[in-house]
């Protein structure tokens, strides 16, 4: 399975959290504990990456897969859930 580019490495920290607040953890899990630095705000993906020493293209891949997981894990879980009510009546 592809995964989907939610995330590109010129979006900020602060944008991708916004919109993706599981990228919060995957950021951490990644050794980027900047997430709530006032800089952080405004710096992009790829500029914190090599700040903290790590290759942009890989943090934003595992990113990507963990935003991407997350929306399957839900859209799974909204289909079985529609799946119940359906049998329910």
């Amino acid at each position: 399975m592809a995964t989907i580019e939610y995330v590109t490495d010129d979006m900020t920290i602060g944008e991708v959290i916004s919109q993706y607040p599981i990228a919060a953890r995957a950021l951490m899990e990644c050794g980027m504990g900047c997430i709530n630095c006032p800089s952080a705000q405004m710096e992009t993906i790829e500029e914190a990456a090599k700040v903290h020493g790590l290759a942009p293209d890989l943090i934003r891949k595992y990113v990507n897969f963990r935003i991407s997981t997350v929306e399957e894990l839900q859209a799974n879980a909204s289909t079985e859930s529609d799946a119940s009510e359906t049998n329910a009546e």
